[in-house]
This record gives structure tokens, sequence and C-alpha cells, in this order.
């Protein structure tokens, strides 16, 4: 049996523990989709998010922040209506706000990885101690 973290409790969460927790991203494509699925799953299980998650891949174009940031009234109706998605009007309007916030980032900095990784952690990946697998330490201040 794999040493897995209390929370990987399903099938969907097994694989998402075993191969993107955890693992440092410099991809912008992904990094916008984890953004985006974080907004969805706020006030639900990530288990919730992680098994509509190719439908939300579907209707977000893979996550084609140009492409989002340019739904109208229209094309948020049609994901209102989406019974493969979380359907609250809040959350898919975030995603579009979302999406030009992050193109934002992308202009000022080159890339969102580059913004992440230069601005929060010097370029280099952060490890905690942990000091059990059930309580793990709160996030640190990334300011100095």
């Amino acid at each position: 049996m794999k040493n897995r973290c209390p929370w990987a409790e399903s099938q969907v969460n097994h694989v998402y523990h075993d191969t993107e927790w955890g693992v440092p991203s410099h991809d912008d494509r992904h990094l916008f989709e984890m953004l985006s699925l974080e907004g969805a799953q706020a006030g639900l299980s990530w288990a919730t998010i992680l098994n509509r998650r190719e439908t939300y891949r579907d209707v977000y174009g893979n996550f084609d922040a140009a492409a989002i940031a340019r739904y109208d009234e229209r094309k948020k109706a049609r994901l209102l209506a989406d019974l493969g998605i979380v359907r609250n009007r809040l959350k898919i309007e975030a995603s579009v706000l979302n999406a030009r916030a992050f193109l934002a980032v992308q202009a000022e900095f080159g890339s969102f990885d580059r913004y992440l990784w230069a601005s929060w952690t010097g370029a280099r990946s952060r490890i905690n101690g942990t000091p059990s697998r059930r309580s793990p330490p709160a996030p640190r201040d990334p300011t100095p």
C-alpha cells in the first residue's frame, strides 16, 4: 500500500496526490488550470472538483486563459447550465476575471511561472518541516 496523506481517500485523490500534489509546475497553462480549479473548489471537497476536471477542461478550452478572458454573458450562461461543472454564477464570473488578471501578470512578468517562482519562492522549491502527516504547518508569509 502506498503511503499517502489522510485526505487522499478516493481513487481520484490517489492519482492527484501521487502525480501532482506538491510537485512544482512551471507550465503556465497548468498553473492557470490549478488556479481555476481551486476557485471552483471553494467550499467543496477537492474530490468533487477532480471528478469534474475533464468537463472543466472541455468547457474552458483546456484552460486557455486568453479565450476565457473573452467570455461574454452568453458563454457564461452556457457554463451555468452545464451539469458537469459547479454551476455557481460567482465562481464562473471569478474564472473570467481571474483569466484577465492572469494575462495581466503574464504581460508584466513574461509568464505567470516567472511571477510565482521569482517573486514568491526565490526561484526554488520550499519544503516546510512537518511534525506529522496529520498536522502540516501553516503556510508561511513569503514576504521578507
